[in-house]
């Protein structure tokens, strides 16, 4: 039983269950704020101003992260487009692209589905070497590890090039 201090006009039985289980989005944002991804804590500030510019660029961090798994979903194991609910009640349903992605741990495309976590550590490998040859004669340079094909996928999704 939810019960709600508006009226039915303004938010009526269906939009009160909706509203409430969107709350779990609230948690879930919590806990990236405080678990693997961001790790905000502890917090050793004392001043007011250190401590809610601290909390301010905690959840900068988060709402890149909220653009940053919208972008990638299709290599996550996330539902891109969920079935419509007929009722608000009713248990949550995953589409079949969603449920294709969790059984055969690939995308449409071949790809390897992962974790956001195991993906942002696959993209960490993708670096930058400044070469310094023995031979002063030659200039140093710069080389960029070659991204594999899940790698040059991710940056399309991202909108970044190398």
């Amino acid at each position: 039983m939810l019960r709600t201090s508006l009226d039915s006009p303004r938010l009526d039985a269906a939009e009160t269950v909706r509203s409430y289980k969107r709350l779990a989005q609230v948690e879930r944002a919590f806990r990236v704020l405080k678990g693997l991804e961001l790790e905000i804590r502890p917090i050793h500030h004392r001043l007011a101003d250190r401590v809610r510019a601290h909390v301010l660029l905690c959840l900068l961090a988060y709402y890149v992260e909220w653009h940053l798994r919208r972008a990638l979903a299709p290599l996550l194991f996330t539902d891109e487009r969920p079935p419509q609910q007929s009722s608000p009640v009713a248990p949550a349903q995953r589409s079949a692209s969603a449920q294709a992605k969790a059984r055969t741990k690939r995308t449409a495309g071949g790809l390897t589905v992962q974790s956001f976590h195991d993906l942002l550590q696959d993209l960490a490998t993708i670096v930058k070497n400044r070469i310094q040859p023995a031979l002063k004669s030659v200039a140093p340079f710069d080389i960029v590890t070659r991204p594999t094909p899940l790698q040059k996928h991710a940056l399309q999704l991202l909108g970044l090039t190398l």
